[in-house]
């Protein structure tokens, strides 16, 4: 039954604002002008828009549902309309939902669309996501544990996750680096990449703690921007006036939190719940993937999703990345962007545009030759939510 909706539809419409540190605008104005770029990407017009799906950053697109968006854009008779949020995992899901709405007949263009605005001239980018965490709130029962022992912020817990596998595995800064100085290498030749500088192991090293373990340079950027794709059904994608990146699988995962002895949260993702289902729809193995977009919010990240998927056996992740391999010329190319790490961060939206970039054979300098499987992950939470698509320049 799964294998019914490989290349039923695909990504016909891409649009990517300014990134990075961009001020003077709302979330809303970069949710639009993302939306605006993605029409203007694909051909179609603002009235063939049928179905809109939002997924707000941490400053708000005001309205339930997405219905100020709507409102704003001046869409009307929509088919659909919702405002969706699993952290990072949330672009690949909505379309996710797009594509099922579409192949049983409940759509025809779907827009889905992130934006965020939370850096200001006055502070810098930690400070765009202080305050974030509830205010001082400790939540009840077994969710407050962190809290009540003195673990507080996302840093910090991505910091023990990863200082637990190190713990588990042997695994070193060294291999971390090698994440973080190949997506440099990566982001170098892209035209919206925010950091384009060289960057050494050494200078990895040199960069400053965030959260021991973690360096500067093993977390994300934060962005100020948007991003939008139109969902069509293949045939309607066909013509239009960009390559369709046929969505040939799909899947989640959410393997949950229970808090209690021997349920290892930080060295697990849903990756393998996720893959199993968007690997058959697309009926493909490991070793069809052609190209990597992995959410990288941290170094870390990264090395346990490669893991999860199978690139390598859990523990493994270290040796594996160590030899340069996910850079520009390696064997697995991922993150071909520069990732959130040195491209921009639009949470789930980062791997998903470029991996549309990639499907569609569009990426100039850092185009990969052979890209006929694209696979595109999300992450969101403290590796609570996952999502999977498969992506192909093919039809089937």
């Amino acid at each position: 039954m799964t294998q019914n909706l490989k290349g039923k539809t695909a990504i016909s419409g891409l649009g990517i604002t300014e990134q990075g540190k961009v001020y003077g605008h709302s979330a809303a104005w970069f949710a639009a002008e993302a939306i605006r770029l993605a029409l203007e990407d694909s051909g179609l017009r603002k009235e063939d828009v049928d179905g809109l799906l939002v997924n707000a950053g941490v400053t708000p697109l005001p309205g339930m549902g997405g219905l100020d968006l709507q409102n704003h854009l001046g869409l009307t008779n929509l088919r659909l309309l919702s405002g969706m949020t699993a952290g990072g995992a949330t672009a690949a899901m909505m379309v996710q939902y797009a594509a099922l709405a579409i192949a049983n007949g409940m759509a025809n263009h779907v827009v889905c669309v992130f934006a965020d605005a939370p850096l200001r001239e006055s502070r810098g980018g930690g400070g765009a996501y202080s305050g974030t965490g509830g205010g001082g709130y400790v939540p009840p029962g077994m969710s407050g544990l962190y809290t009540a022992f003195g673990m507080f912020g996302v840093n910090a817990q991505y910091a023990l996750a990863a200082r637990r596998h190190m713990g588990m595995y042997g695994t070193t800064n060294d291999h971390f680096g090698a994440i973080a100085v190949a997506q440099r290498a990566w982001a170098r030749k892209s035209p919206h990449a925010q950091q384009r500088e060289p960057m050494t192991i050494e200078d990895y090293h040199a960069s400053r703690w965030i959260a021991e373990p973690l360096h500067l340079l093993d977390c994300c950027l934060v962005s100020n921007g948007g991003v939008a794709v139109i969902v069509s059904s293949a045939e309607a994608a066909k013509g239009l006036k960009q390559p369709p990146a046929y969505i040939w699988g799909m899947g989640q995962g959410h393997p949950g939190d229970l808090k209690r002895a021997g349920w290892d949260v930080e060295t697990q993702t849903g990756a393998p719940i996720a893959k199993e289902r968007a690997f058959s729809m697309a009926g493909i193995e490991i070793d069809d993937i052609d190209v990597c977009q992995l959410y990288d919010c941290y170094t870390y990240t990264v090395l346990v999703t490669l893991e999860d998927y199978g690139f390598c056996a859990k523990g493994e992740g270290g040796p594996f990345v160590a030899d340069g391999k996910l850079g520009p010329g390696g064997s697995l190319p991922t993150n071909t962007g520069g990732g959130q790490l040195s491209g921009y961060y639009m949470w789930g939206m980062t791997p998903l545009s470029e991996g549309i970039v990639q499907a569609r054979g569009t990426g100039g300098e850092r185009q990969v030759e052979k890209h006929d499987v694209v696979l595109v992950s999300g992450n969101g939470g403290i590796l609570d939510h996952h999502s999977t698509l498969i992506l192909s320049p093919h039809p089937a």
